[in-house]
């Protein structure tokens, strides 16, 4: 079963292990007519080289994320611990609680515009890596459809 605690795909490494390993030799030893193996590997290559930078982008946008979650916790928890030093219930009274009233609203506004803003920094990122890839998939299958094409010819 999937555990992300213990999951460590590395598309880097997997690249490096395409790039250190050339599998066109053991292609090339196959008598398939017309069959460019050298082709099919370099489109397998660019492929691994967009799944990697598809990772980079990824990874680089989570990462600011993760940073402007953490800076919204800790302004979170500093206002939070702030005001817990200035409330004093024995004072309160009406205009001190409606004060209290429209600091908790204003907190919560603030709250959800930087849910907001979060929501749109994974969103841009998951784009990113989106674009990336799917650029690589359009090129991919033209490739293999001059490939194809090339097979049919020999």
């Amino acid at each position: 079963m999937f555990d992300p605690k213990t999951f460590s795909f590395d598309a880097e490494k997997m690249s490096e292990f395409f790039r250190n390993n050339d599998f066109t030799k053991a292609l090339s030893t196959m008598k398939m007519p017309g069959l460019d193996g050298e082709a099919i590997m370099e489109a397998q290559k660019k492929n691994m080289d967009a799944l990697v930078e598809a990772n980079k982008a990824a990874a680089a946008g989570y990462q600011d994320l993760f940073k402007k979650q953490m800076a919204i916790f800790e302004e979170t928890m500093a206002e939070a611990q702030k005001q817990m030093k200035a409330f004093d219930a024995t004072k309160l009274d009406a205009d001190k609680a409606k004060a209290q009233g429209e600091l908790a609203k204003a907190a919560f506004e603030k709250a959800l515009a930087n849910m907001q803003a979060l929501a749109e920094s994974a969103q841009k990122a998951n784009s990113e890596a989106y674009e990336i890839v799917s650029a690589r998939i359009q090129e991919s299958l033209t490739e293999l459809r001059d490939i194809a094409a090339k097979a049919t010819r020999s």
